[in-house]
């Protein structure tokens, strides 16, 4: 089994890295379940990916949403907690599943993984 470990840096709404990130995270999930693990870092302004009871209007994608179905299918997702911390976050629920972390375990991700994407 490969691990794949998919950075995300950007803010969860202005542009669709997140959206494209966790495209992709679900897209694997659901053509090579038995062939990857999906990690997700949460890096920089992508942290408050990671905040809930985030409001879309009908129709556009709501990055909630995306987070909640890649961890329902077995996806690890952590958040940076200096970037959370440096965002007055780091006190703040997550989504359930996400949890805070740091670089010594980011880099232990990077080591262990197959593969690392990033957006």
């Amino acid at each position: 089994m490969q691990n794949i470990l998919i950075i995300i840096n950007d803010a969860p709404y202005g542009t669709e890295k997140a959206y494209n990130a966790l495209r992709m995270a679900m897209t694997l999930q659901k053509n090579h379940r038995e062939e990857v693990k999906v990690l997700i870092f949460l890096l920089a302004d992508a942290v408050f990916c990671g905040l809930p009871n985030q409001k879309t209007p009908t129709g556009y994608y709501n990055i909630e949403r995306m987070l909640k179905s890649v961890l329902k299918r077995g996806a690890e997702v952590k958040s940076c907690g200096g970037c959370s911390e440096a965002r007055g976050i780091d006190q703040v629920s997550l989504i359930e599943g996400v949890q805070l972390s740091n670089m010594k375990e980011f880099a232990q991700w990077t080591v262990d993984c197959d593969k690392v994407l990033e957006f």
